[in-house]
């Protein structure tokens, strides 16, 4: 036999039995969405101010209810509140809790408003403050990021394409790339503050409402630039959601990006940097292991991201206007996300910080693979004016030269390079160290030691 509840009372005039108990478990959402309960209560402030302002209720009735909510949140903070399944989501468990606190005054807060238009305006709220919260962490990221680069400005690196040593560049320039990365990152999520901050409250279920309610009112109350111009839109509307998911995906990728770095800096073959006991783990068989699991598990969060941006955009991708339940799966994937790139820019800012570069073991690696060869073909177009293909097929030839050898190339004869290039120099052996190549790059935005150490000092003054 099917079981049954009692009909839910904050809806159940049209229903003789309540749900069965399976449709009870599918439909509820309390179990997640109370994290919504601050920006709910928030809401009910608002929306009941703007009640007794146009006369609505009465201003007694506005007190009680002020009163009931602040004591549901102290309720709540202190972990008192009896959630209830059976009213389904955190708003019908606050007005229930309320109407209980206060009697009728609180039956009264509904009029005029939908949970359509109700949770529509939650959600704003939780997604706009979740933005300002990364964007604060993601400017300490970016603060780290640069301090350590003006640490380490002038300390040469290989530069990498393939993952093949390329040229020389400086550590602080590698780091300062990703402080470029977060500031469009924080850009996109100011974007999607900047569209998500219109208000829904006042669509109420998807027409609007007969009530003489002031929506520009709710709006300026709750910190929105204005109500949201179509009442179907206003309710069905998860763009900002939508919005804020692709840049948390594009922000958790970039720090995937970083992360991989530090962990093969961190292996054997590399060498580059270590994490101390803070940010490592160890082996349960191998004692000597020290394993940057931090890094990894920062890597591994972009996974939750983007699955969650796949799981809303499938979600909301067959749905017609306005609301349907649907959307109740909007907000699980949002908490999820929000959560996991908080703490992987919180790790790895930590990291960032925390990380000892192995000069020595930079610098060689820096001269390996012939990184200068570029220098030496710059050089020859230069100085011998040569064509720069004209030049690159030299060098190769001088490459490969030093290469039969086992050499450098600044430690091949200056006869043997004449046997390739008679016009050749003893003054190309200046261009041929580490230090040359990177203090030639003075073009904007490259890595020349001085740049990079002004490029650092401008970040960490913008970012305070």
């Amino acid at each position: 036999m099917t079981e049954h509840t009692d009909a839910n009372q904050q809806w159940g005039g049209r229903f003789q039995a309540g749900p069965a108990a399976i449709m009870q478990e599918i439909n509820a959402s309390i179990g997640f969405d109370r994290a919504l309960w601050r920006q709910d209560i928030r809401g009910s402030l608002a929306h009941a101010a703007m009640l007794a302002r146009v006369g609505i209720i009465s201003p007694q009735d506005e007190t009680l209810i002020r009163q009931g909510l602040e004591a549901i949140a102290a309720e709540i903070e202190s972990g008192a509140f009896p959630f209830d399944a059976a009213l389904e989501d955190i708003h019908m468990n606050i007005e229930a809790r309320l109407s209980a606190r206060i009697g009728e005054p609180g039956k009264r807060l509904h009029t005029a408003r939908s949970r359509n238009d109700q949770v529509a305006t939650d959600f704003r709220l939780f997604v706009r403050d979740a933005i300002d919260g990364l964007d604060a962490q993601m400017a300490d990221l970016m603060r780290a990021l640069a301090t350590r680069a003006a640490e380490h400005a002038a300390q040469p690196m290989p530069g990498f394409t393939h993952l093949q040593t390329a040229q020389p560049v400086t550590f602080g320039h590698h780091l300062l790339a990703y402080v470029e990365m977060l500031a469009r990152d924080r850009g996109r999520l100011r974007d999607a503050r900047a569209r998500l901050n219109e208000c829904p409250l006042g669509a109420a279920a998807l027409a609007g409402t007969s009530f003489p309610i002031d929506r520009r009112m709710t709006a300026a109350e709750l910190g929105f630039d204005r109500p949201m111009a179509n009442s179907l839109d206003a309710v069905s509307d998860r763009d900002f959601a939508l919005e804020f998911l692709s840049a948390a995906a594009i922000t958790a990728m970039h720090l995937s990006r970083l992360a991989e770095e530090i962990i093969l800096w961190c292996s054997a073959p590399f060498r580059f940097i270590t994490l101390s006991d803070a940010f490592t783990t160890g082996s349960s068989i191998m004692p000597q292991k020290r394993n940057p699991d931090a890094a990894e598990l920062v890597r591994a969060k972009t996974g939750r991201i983007t699955g969650a941006l796949v799981a809303l955009l499938t979600v909301m991708k067959g749905l017609p206007l306005a609301y349907a339940k649907d959307m109740q799966e909007d907000k699980e994937p949002v908490f999820d996300a929000a959560r996991a790139l908080s703490l992987a820019l919180a790790a790895m800012a930590g990291m960032v910080r925390d990380l000892r570069p192995d000069t020595t073991r930079m610098r060689a690696a820096a001269g390996e693979s012939f990184a200068i060869a570029t220098d030496l073909a710059d050089w020859l177009v230069r100085e011998l004016h040569l064509p720069f293909r004209v030049a690159h097929h030299v060098t190769g030839r001088l490459v490969a030269a030093a290469e039969a050898k086992g050499i450098d190339l600044a430690a091949l004869p200056l006869t043997e390079m004449q046997a390739i290039e008679p016009r050749i120099t003893a003054a190309v052996f200046s261009v041929l160290t580490v230090e040359a190549s990177l203090a030639s790059r003075i073009s904007e935005g490259g890595t020349a030691p001085a740049h990079v150490a002004a490029a650092a000092s401008r970040w960490i003054e913008a970012l305070g």
